[in-house]
């Protein structure tokens, strides 16, 4: 890297404009990532026609801005009021909706808005220095890889929340059934449609996620009420402590990594880089059993790594031209509108815009800092409201989002639906994080599984012949097994001391 190069960026980044635009950026991706149901994608994809006219330079740090200040925003309501706006904030709600209940929001958001900070500015620091390797690596990964990824994230799932292995695992197996529901993309033919036209492009994420997190939520805190104190209302007390930094920077760090690394797979995304993290740090943690009752390192791997995973996304793109992601998909074709070509030459025939790009990144997460930390007592005091008073906003928030994607009074149905049987998973004390990422991650590993089938003519040698997948899936089986061994050991230890004794 020439130093020249980031001092091209710098200078382009701290023009009044590029700062002007870098802020309402992540002004309006933290507003549009707090809303359920629009997601950085669809609010990049919507606030697209305001950047024609801008420069390249210009609207890409508009762009930039909008998608890691999403990433921030969904951590608003998943840790107030149970509902992630999108699947990359579904591990936020496991924990930071708990310490919500505890009286420590403003600890979560906190704690969320430095561990993106920290996060999003190493992870630019990676950007800089090691894209096109990365990217190099990245592109070598085909159908049998992304299916043993899509596998080592599925043995994870039933291991995301407290409780039965068993009971996280059907709910695992329940996302798979209800992820084969609408056109099959290798033949045309609709699956489980009964002839609703709506069910055609598949179940929805947000209906099924809304339904089961914050519904469902709502219909047990009815039924079985959580009285709360009040929050305090003084930025002091809601920062986090010594000890809150304490058990979460190995958190910070290591879902940095793995969001980066994560990121710059296409197709991968922050949703698999934030339960990859999460289920990373349950396994090192010396209070795993802790996770999903309100411990903060469960809000800062997830939180660090959809952050993280945002700046890795944006190495395939400008390094090869190829989308890591859905928003990125968008701003590939912003790039084109202006006349760009992403790719290897990009860096060299107009250097301006991706030094620009990355500079505006450094200044940008400053300025996501600076905006949201100081509003976590604003953010921190929705629950200071009467629950009799909240419930009706929560369930306007929630079923206005539903309804407001597709102007479709069905998925606003399916949220009921889901509403309900969030009811009854929480009654009988069912997860419902590996349902609904499962649902996520479903169509993915049908889709590399039947390619995968289709390159070695029904042959199963190619998930073990090619090194990488056959390294992820013994991962994959190691980590479905270890826990199970490890009570298997543990049951013989404590049968020999009761024999001994």
């Amino acid at each position: 890297m020439n130093p020249d190069d980031l001092l091209l960026g710098f200078s382009l980044a701290i023009q009044p404009v590029n700062l002007l635009f870098a802020f309402l950026g992540v002004l309006l991706g933290t507003i549009i990532g707090a809303l359920p149901g629009i997601g950085p994608s669809a609010g990049v994809a919507v606030l697209l026609p305001v950047t024609f006219g801008m420069s390249p330079v210009t609207a890409m740090i508009m762009l930039a801005g909008i998608y890691y200040g999403a990433m921030y925003g969904g951590t608003i309501t998943s840790v107030l009021i149970n509902t992630p706006g999108e699947s990359s904030s579904v591990m936020t709600t496991l924990d930071g909706y708990q310490m919500a209940l505890k009286g420590r929001a403003g600890a979560a958001l906190g704690m969320a808005a430095l561990g993106s900070f920290i996060a999003g500015t190493l992870s630019v620091v990676l950007l800089m220095l090691a894209a096109p390797p990365l990217a190099e690596w990245a592109v070598t990964f085909g159908p049998p890889e992304y299916f043993a990824l899509m596998v080592l994230g599925l043995t994870t799932l039933a291991s995301l929340t407290s409780g039965s292995m068993l009971k996280g695992l059907v709910m695992a197996l329940a996302g798979l059934l209800l992820g084969t529901i609408g056109i099959d993309v290798m033949i045309g033919e609709p699956r489980y449609t009964f002839d609703q036209v709506e069910l055609y492009d598949r179940l929805d994420f947000l209906p099924v996620a809304v339904g089961l997190f914050a519904i469902g939520e709502i219909l047990f805190n009815i039924y079985q009420p959580v009285y709360t104190d009040p929050i305090k209302a003084k930025l002091s007390g809601l920062l986090p402590t010594r000890q809150d930094w304490k058990d979460s920077w190995g958190a910070i760090a290591r879902g940095t990594v793995i969001g980066f690394f994560v990121g710059t797979l296409p197709g991968a995304g922050a949703t698999i880089a934030s339960f990859l993290a999460y289920a990373t740090e349950r396994r090192v943690s010396k209070r795993a059993d802790k996770f999903g009752t309100g411990v903060i390192e469960g809000v800062a791997a997830p939180e660090s790594a959809n952050n993280a995973a945002s700046t890795g996304a944006l190495v395939p793109l400008m390094a090869l031209g190829i989308p890591g992601s859905g928003t990125t998909a968008v701003m590939l074709g912003a790039l084109t509108l202006y006349g760009l070509q992403p790719g290897p030459l990009l860096m060299s025939t107009h250097p301006e815009v991706f030094w620009g790009l990355v500079a505006s990144m450094y200044v940008g997460n400053v300025m996501l800092l600076i905006l949201n930390l100081p509003l976590a007592p604003a953010f921190a005091s929705v629950l200071r409201i009467p629950y009799s008073v909240l419930i009706p906003i929560i369930l306007g928030i929630a079923l206005f989002g539903v309804y407001s994607v597709e102007n479709s009074v069905f998925n606003v149905g399916v949220a009921i639906l889901f509403g309900g049987i969030g009811f009854v998973m929480r009654m009988y004390a069912y997860p419902a994080a590996p349902l609904v990422l499962a649902l996520v991650l479903g169509p993915m590993l049908e889709k590399a599984l039947r390619q995968s089938m289709q390159m070695s003519l029904g042959s199963v040698d190619i998930f073990f012949t090619r090194p990488v997948s056959a390294a992820i899936l013994i991962f994959a089986l190691v980590s479905l097994f270890y826990p199970l061994l490890l009570a298997l050991w543990a049951r013989r230890r404590d049968r020999a001391l009761a024999g001994a004794s």
